[in-house]
């Protein structure tokens, strides 16, 4: 059978945009289908955009710090605005670069939401498109909560967007993005509240490093309500919002921001025209080969759920690109991959956490430090810094870093390489350090502290 493409790809996200440039430039004929940005959520709504407010934010702190050095640096306020429009003209910039990569490789883009009508079949504004493969690529979206007043309550998409700093705002959830979130409004000069359901935040880290944090958070005056969640928003006749807490309690706030989590992209997608099912988090099915339960259609990315990180959608989409069109083995491994959280101070790890280690059955020894960095001597602030390794007794390998401090991600990327090149404590203990730096104390620690 004659198809209009060899490959349909569904999402021009991270996955997507490497997929099928990857399979054009093996010689397939792709087009690939996108109705809102391309660059997807990291480079819209996510990743690169927090990562510029985040810098916004921490502006506040540096201005503090620099009076202890001499400089009579006073903040002279912020304008969100400002920041947004800026950060507007960059987003822009980068959806170009895509724009220009797609047409560079030789894949057609094709602007509209597509639906699959049939297993080789897609729908896009009308105008049906045939092809012998298709990628399912289209990333998640923010969960929406369901308690009265939800329409009231912003989400992290909704959060690039706003034009004003709301002098009081709560935020609900306990993930990487609602503590983000949290430090960006309060360092933009926000009063800030966290409200979370559980007991502690950061479910899945090292328990020591989700302690470490709540300190640290708090002492930047953060207020953590944890086991506490909201049961219902009223908007007042002051233009405020009235939150209603579970424990009873009520707050005043300018802003709401909900953080519950994100599902995948699904609605209007046409699955039900097709045999793909789904897990029972609403994640896409699929083998090892990234097939779904209908021959021919393929998924990858958030929407499968493996793990919901750029880097590991644009590697999923490398692979199964090469599988396709060159006849190479699809082997990912998704032990040791590094990960960050840029709250403030920033949280980095790769490798197994202290619980997870133990879960396994390793006998682990424990190597911490707690210490006061060498900038925040002159600068009077009180943040602390913590690194962690865990090392299994039986071959010394490292098999956890876990850093909270100030560029913890960039830190935590070079010992990344080591973990996964199977490094041994006494490698590290054979490093030179870097003096004076807080990165030297990861080979510096020679105690175990447990």
């Amino acid at each position: 059978m004659n198809y209009d493409f060899d490959l349909f790809v569904i999402g021009a996200g991270s996955g997507g945009v490497r997929a099928s440039r990857i399979a054009s430039s093996l010689g397939a004929k792709v087009a690939i289908a996108e109705d809102m940005f391309l660059g997807g959520t990291c480079v819209n709504v996510g990743c690169v955009p927090k990562k510029l407010f985040v810098y916004a934010s921490e502006f506040s702190e540096e201005f503090s710090a620099a009076e202890g050095f001499g400089w009579n640096a006073v903040g002279t306020g912020h304008s969100w605005q400002t920041m947004r429009d800026n950060k507007d003209k960059e987003i822009s910039r980068l959806n170009g670069i895509y724009a220009n990569i797609l047409s560079g490789a030789g894949v057609e883009l094709i602007e509209g939401r597509a639906r699959i009508v049939a297993p080789n079949k897609i729908d896009v504004a009308g105008k049906t498109f045939t092809a012998e493969r298709i990628l399912i690529a289209t990333g998640g979206w923010p969960r929406k909560p369901t308690f009265p007043g939800a329409e009231y309550v912003m989400n992290s998409n909704d959060m690039f967007t706003l034009d004003y700093t709301p002098k009081k705002v709560l935020v609900q959830g306990g993930g990487y993005i609602a503590i983000e979130f949290a430090g960006i409004f309060n360092g933009l000069g926000s009063d800030t509240e966290l409200v979370y359901r559980g007991e502690k935040f950061l479910r899945g880290f090292d328990n020591g490093v989700r302690d470490f944090v709540a300190e640290e958070v708090s002492k930047k005056g953060i207020n953590l309500s944890f086991n506490t969640d909201i049961v219902s928003v009223e908007k007042t006749s002051r233009n405020t919002l009235n939150v209603k807490l579970n424990n009873g309690d009520v707050r005043e706030v300018d802003a709401v921001m909900s953080a519950i989590g994100r599902e995948p992209k699904l609605s209007g997608l046409g699955l039900e025209n097709t045999r793909v099912s789904l897990q029972k988090n609403g994640c896409i099915k699929v083998d090892n080969n990234f097939e779904t339960d209908e021959p021919g259609i393929f998924a990858i990315g958030d929407v499968v759920g493996r793990m919901e990180l750029t880097p590991v959608a644009l590697a999923e989409g490398m692979a199964l690109a090469r599988y396709l069109y060159n006849d190479e083995k699809i082997n990912l491994n998704y032990d040791n991959i590094a990960t960050a959280v840029f709250c403030q101070p920033n949280i980095a790890t790769v490798g197994l956490s202290e619980e997870q280690a133990l879960e396994q059955g390793r006998e682990i020894s424990i190597y911490e430090s707690k210490f006061r960095p060498l900038k925040n001597t002159l600068s009077g602030s009180n943040e602390q810094c913590l690194m962690k390794l865990i090392v299994d007794k039986a071959d010394d390998k490292v098999i956890g870093c876990h850093m909270v401090g100030a560029h913890a991600g960039e830190i935590i990327q070079g010992v990344s390489i080591a973990i996964n090149a199977g490094a041994t404590k006494a490698v590290f203990d054979a490093t030179v350090g870097i003096h004076p730096t807080a990165a030297e104390e990861f080979v510096t620690m020679r105690t175990a502290a447990r």
